[in-house]
């Protein structure tokens, strides 16, 4: 998961918390950034075609 404003934007008070809390662990979009930029800056004979990125504190 990645940080995101999303919680913010949720009126209830609740379900902002619990947002809040099941979304400690995330990603900044630098860290996706930094991903997309090391598949797209391989040389034309490697192929990245798959990638999984994740926080090393969340479980998978």
């Amino acid at each position: 998961m990645t940080e995101s404003e999303l919680a913010d934007s949720i009126t209830d008070d609740e379900a902002r918390q619990l947002m809040k809390t099941y979304r400690r662990d995330a990603l900044p979009a630098s860290a996706i950034a930094r991903a997309i930029a090391y598949a797209i800056e391989q040389p034309a004979d490697v192929d990245v075609n798959e990638l999984v990125v994740r926080p090393t504190a969340q479980l998978a």
